[in-house]
């Protein structure tokens, strides 16, 4: 029983601090240090904690090395969600499309995303007119963008990149 109950509180806490180290490495990605480090001072005290009680004890487990590497992988998976989900970010897309419309860049306003249209130059023997949309959008809104585009020219090449700041310009 005294083996169960360590197993589960070192997958719990493993859990917690390695959802915080995703947190943070996200965080401190998007340039907000100080937020960062104090999410890193309670990561690593955690993180020490549940490490001594685990390498401190007379128990002898296969189950306790099982429970530190299973609550370290759930911990990424869910720090991944967390940071996905609700950490804002800024997305940079570029579409490259031969099928340009009005319908498209109305459907993407409408949305409240601004875009800015390049015409492009083939460079080989394609004579096709091509268009470059360059937007920067909300994390949040990156799948009704995609879906937009993919509604109206499948083939459209599509180019996302993490943005890290941004300076005037439309986003909401």
């Amino acid at each position: 029983m005294e083996v169960l109950i360590l197993c589960i509180t070192i997958f719990f806490a493993r859990i917690f601090d390695v959802s915080l180290g995703t947190v943070r490495l996200i965080v401190l990605v998007k340039g907000r240090t100080f937020l960062a480090a104090l999410i890193a001072f309670i990561e690593v005290m955690v993180w020490f904690l549940i490490a001594r009680e685990a390498l401190n004890t007379a128990l002898t487990s296969f189950w306790i090395p099982v429970a530190f590497a299973g609550g370290f992988a759930t911990g990424t998976l869910i720090g991944s969600f967390v940071a996905k989900k609700f950490i804002k970010g800024v997305i940079g897309v570029q579409v490259i499309t031969s099928k340009l419309s009005h319908e498209m860049i109305n459907q993407i306003k409408a949305e409240g995303i601004g875009v800015s249209i390049i015409k492009l130059e083939s460079t080989d023997n394609n004579t096709e007119e091509k268009d470059m949309l360059y937007i920067q959008v909300s994390n949040f809104k990156l799948k009704k963008l995609q879906q937009i585009v993919k509604k109206i020219d499948k083939d459209a090449f599509i180019v996302v990149n993490e943005t890290k700041y941004v300076q005037n310009g439309f986003i909401k």
